[in-house]
């Protein structure tokens, strides 16, 4: 479904899935997989938007758990793309996927795939920048992707929807969460878009939730 020129929103399908999204320019970028079991599915929803497998030139993942990377190996093979990852990703890129599902009480494996290069601090799409913040907390390896052009965020399990990523997963911290959080809400967003549940559109509306999660931060945390 597209939110914004050039930007697709696919929602979450079920149980250990993920939102994935789709930014089209010189160099199409899709970030998030999600499970394996719901790619066929997420393809036929993208060639709706008329966007086929081929024309996705890159993969990124904003982090190693099994519902935002299961499905990065089998979308590598069907559309040629390559896959980029962060450097704060790959301490961890044999061991977090199982880790978590060990965690979770599920006997599963996520494929191993192939790396073809490392990005650190920009993306470079043509004439969209994607800024890579490492915002660690619900993981060490959680990264967002910031495009000052378009006012858009996509922040994993960072934040979500008057809520916040969870911490209990194997190298959580609660600490490193909250300072993620403040470094991206003195962002300029327009469009928050979440890894899970539904995404925040328009600059007050983004304000008001980050105001909500920093309480619940304060207060519970």
């Amino acid at each position: 479904m597209r939110i914004q020129n050039g930007v697709y929103w696919y929602k979450e399908k079920g149980l250990l899935d993920a939102n994935t999204y789709v930014i089209k320019n010189e160099i199409t970028v899709l970030i998030d997989p999600g499970l394996e079991n719901y790619l066929g599915l997420r393809l036929e929803e993208m060639q709706e938007d008329g966007i086929s497998a081929k024309d996705i030139d890159l993969i990124v993942i904003t982090h190693l758990h099994p519902d935002h990377c299961d499905a990065t190996a089998a979308l590598k093979e069907v559309s040629g793309a390559k896959v980029a990852l962060h450097p704060s990703q790959l301490e961890y890129l044999d061991t977090m996927a199982e880790d978590a599902l060990r965690f979770l009480g599920v006997e599963a494996k996520t494929k191993k795939f192939d790396v073809d290069f490392v990005f650190d601090e920009r993306l470079s799409l043509g004439n969209t920048e994607l800024k890579i913040l490492h915002t660690p907390g619900h993981s060490p390896g959680s990264i967002c992707f910031y495009a000052s052009d378009k006012k858009i965020l996509i922040c994993g399990d960072l934040v979500f929807d008057k809520s916040v990523g969870r911490t209990d997963l194997p190298f959580g911290n609660k600490e490193e969460l909250k300072s993620s959080i403040n470094t991206v809400s003195a962002l300029d967003t327009e469009l928050l878009l979440p890894g899970h549940g539904a995404i925040i559109e328009g600059r007050s509306d983004v304000k008001r939730n980050y105001e909500l999660v920093k309480t619940f931060l304060t207060t519970f945390f």
